[in-house]
Parts: structure tokens; C-alpha cells; sequence
């Protein structure tokens, strides 16, 4: 069943001329590792496994970075979507504050990949800006800056008499360094470019359509009748995981984000900030080298086929007044309309792994907000474990933790 999991003009596909196209699998081939997903995720996957001289290929189905990773905003940052409060009847504080410690470590990477091989996507570190304009969620956000602030994380809190910004703030929390901006298309190719000068091989327009699991290995056949051999098989497909387990993994909604038209003289202050605001749905927004904002957010239930116009219109007017609200000082005009799907779970993390009846089968799948950093820390824990060191830190991530 083709069904469409991303609609709209998506900036980053239209803004980047991006050259560079890969083969479809032509032959049969061996390998160590079977990724399967040519999004971001599979990119970091593919650089973490060949950095560890782990033989690896990648299939994607159709372009190299066109899904998921084309839709994100990729405002990075080191929290979680809900508050640590908010998460507590699902978790631990301490799991929590273990997370918010290892996106830092995860925005640390990135910033380490972009030191060595230069910066070719637009990479900024910026402050992080938790912020709600009404009364009743002060308590939370102060809430949440004082156990961050006790936990050692350098954050500021704002107020009222001390909002820097020209919309209204009654509570902020200020993360320092807590946050990154990138262009997501533009990384996962420079992922890719670096790996591949390397030993890993990547396959765009393959599409693998079954797996066999054997006592020795796993077998991939792509919709050719090539097949890949390999030690395992890494599930790097985001919330699309039929291919894999019947198990529904998380929970699918649809986000919607805008683009503006670059804005002349827009604030030097915006620019070293990614935003986030309590609503229920949260909407954030970030901005561009070229002085864009990027906003998303008015997340709604799943749409199986993202063709219901009228909800579509709906959520891309709510964002639109949103960004003219916040941004009244200037002529704010919507170039860029996009939407997509995306998976979140109970506690916020996503799952990094082995399945727990397949041991040749292992997941990668970034979901909530923080997919990107989750891919990190599945890039780095995935490799150890291959290589047959299992970090601590799995556990966080385990693929059946809500069964047990």
C-alpha cells in the first residue's frame, strides 16, 4: 500500500541542490550490517558503524533524505517533549535527567562531526528557550528550571521583568548551549559523504520488501530480487516499521510546519535561540541562516493518507497567526507550507536495540522530538554493541520496556 507520509513544499528539498544521487542495488551482495532506512537516522547509523570499521549498507526505498528527514525542523534540543514532571508517572526522574544528560552528549557529537569535517549544513549552537504566556503553567516551568538548575545544567530563569523578546513571556527557562539548528537534508548527505569515502555502500530506489532470519544470518530481498546478506538487519524506518513486527511501536500524529520569506532586520536575539512553548500541542520554531523562522507544531491525530485539505488548512492557519503573533514587529510572509508523520512515545525516548524474539534484528528509531539526538546515542550504543560491549544506557531505550 503506497501511502503518503509527507506532503507539502518542503524547504529543505527546495532550497538544496543536492547533486548527488545513488545506485539501486543491481546484484546480490554480503555485508556485516543491514540498515534499512536512507533518512538521517540511517546516515548516522552508517557513519557510526564505518567510524568502528563495521562493514555496512544502507537500502532506502526511494531518495536518500526525501521522508521524514525533509519535514523536520531539526531544532535540537537536549530535553524531552513533556516536562520532567510531566514524565514522572512514566519514568524516573533520574531516567529523566540520564536523558537530558545524554542529549547533551548527543549535541556534543554533532558539533565534534561538524569541528572535524566542516560545516556544510548550516550547523549553530544555540541556547534552548522554554517559555509559556499563560498564568496556570508558570509553576511548571519554574518547576522544571529549579530540578535542572539542582541537577547541575546551566540554565536562567526569565520573567516577565526580564523578557529579552517582544512577545509576551511569563515564565522561561533559558538552557545555555541547551540546543543546536542544522539543515537536515544537507547533514544527512555530508553523513553520507564522509562514510562513503570510507566503506559504506548505500542504495537509493531499493526497496526491500522481506526478511528471513537464519540461525547464521539475515537475508534482505529488495523489490528486484537482489538480496543483501549480512550479520543483522537495523531498523532505521521511523514510525514505518510493518516490514519488521506487527507491534505498533508509538504513537503517530501528523505536525505541520511553515517556512517564512527570509525577514529583513530581524532580531540578532532570535538567532542564537530555539524555541518551545507549553501548549498543548507545544509549537516551536527556530530561525535560518538566511533569516527564515521555521515554526511547527498544531500536531493533530494521525491522517493514514495526508490528503484531508481541510485540516491541513486549518493547522497551517493556526501556526500562521501563531508566527505573526509572536513576530508583530515584522512583515511576516509564508513561503513554505509541509507536513508529515511522526511517532512519540509514553516517556518520551525511542527505541534502540534488540527485538526481543529476533536477535539478529535491532532497532534504531528516534521517536519524539529529540529523534535526531536519539539516532546519536543509537549510532554509538548500536556500534559497541556489535562489537560486543553493551552500554548502560540501553536500558533507557529498551524495545520492550513498557511489556515487562
Amino acid at each position: 500500500m503506497n501511502v503518503q507520509y509527507v506532503q507539502g513544499d518542503c524547504i529543505f528539498t527546495r532550497v538544496n541542490k543536492i547533486t548527488k544521487q545513488y545506485e539501486y542495488l543491481t546484484e546480490d551482495i554480503d555485508t556485516d550490517v543491514i540498515i534499512v532506512g536512507g533518512g538521517v537516522t540511517g546516515a548516522i547509523l552508517g557513519y557510526y558503524l564505518t567510524k568502528n570499521n563495521i562493514k555496512c549498507v544502507i537500502l532506502e526505498k526511494s531518495r536518500v533524505g526525501h521522508g521524514s528527514t525533509s519535514i523536520t525542523t531539526s531544532l535540537l534540543q537536549y530535553e524531552l517533549d513533556s516536562t520532567i514532571m510531566g514524565l514522572k508517572q512514566y519514568t524516573t526522574i533520574e531516567n529523566i535527567i540520564k536523558s537530558y544528560r545524554l542529549g547533551v552528549k548527543a549535541l556534543n557529537e554533532i558539533q565534534d562531526f561538524i569541528e572535524k569535517y566542516g560545516n556544510n549544513c548550516d550547523f549553530k549552537r544555540v541556547d534552548s528557550f522554554l517559555y509559556t504566556s499563560k498564568e496556570i503553567d508558570k509553576n511548571k516551568v519554574e518547576e522544571e528550571y529549579q530540578i535542572r538548575k539542582d541537577n547541575g545544567f546551566k540554565v536562567e530563569f526569565i520573567d516577565q521583568s526580564s523578557n529579552p523578546f517582544t512577545f509576551d513571556v511569563k515564565a522561561g527557562l533559558l538552557s545555555k548551549d541547551g540546543g543546536a539548528q542544522f539543515d537536515p537534508f544537507r547533514f544527512t548527505h555530508e553523513l553520507l559523504r564522509v562514510s562513503c569515502e570510507s566503506s559504506l555502500k548505500v542504495y537509493e530506489n531499493t526497496e526491500v520488501v522481506s526478511i528471513t532470519y537464519n540461525e547464521n544470518d539475515v537475508i534482505a530481498e529488495t523489490v528486484y530480487g537482489h538480496k543483501v546478506r549480512g550479520e543483522i538487519i537495523i531498523a532505521a524506518t521511523g514510525y514505518n516499521t510493518q516490514l519488521f513486527t506487527k507491534r505498533e511501536f508509538g504513537t503517530k500524529t501528523t505536525a505541520f510546519n511553515l517556512a517564512t520569506k527570509p525577514i529583513n532586520n530581524l532580531e540578532e536575539r532570535y538567532k542564537s535561540i530555539v524555541f518551545r512553548d507549553t501548549e498543548v500541542p507545544y509549537n516551536y520554531f527556530r530561525t535560518t541562516n538566511d533569516n527564515r523562522i521555521i515554526i511547527g507544531g498544531e500536531d493533530i491525530n494521525f491522517l493514514p493518507d495526508i490528503f484531508n485539505e481541510q485540516l491541513c488548512i486549518k493547522s497551517y492557519d493556526k501556526l500562521e497567526q501563531r508566527i505573526k503573533n509572536l513576530f508583530k514587529q515584522h512583515k511576516v510572509e509564508i513561503e513554505y507550507r509541509y507536513c508529515g508523520a511522526f511517532a512519540s512515545t509514553q516517556d518520551n525516548l525511542g527505541f534502540i536495540g534488540k527485538d526481543p524474539d529476533r536477535s539478529r534484528l535491532w532497532y534504531c528509531l528516534g521517536y519524539g522530538a529529540n529523534g535526531i539526538l536519539f539516532a546519536i546515542l543509537g549510532g554509538i550504543m548500536l556500534s559497541e554493541l556489535y562489537l560486543g560491549k553493551v552500554n548502560e544506557d540501553l536500558k533507557l531505550f529498551d524495545v520492550d520496556r513498557f511489556d515487562s
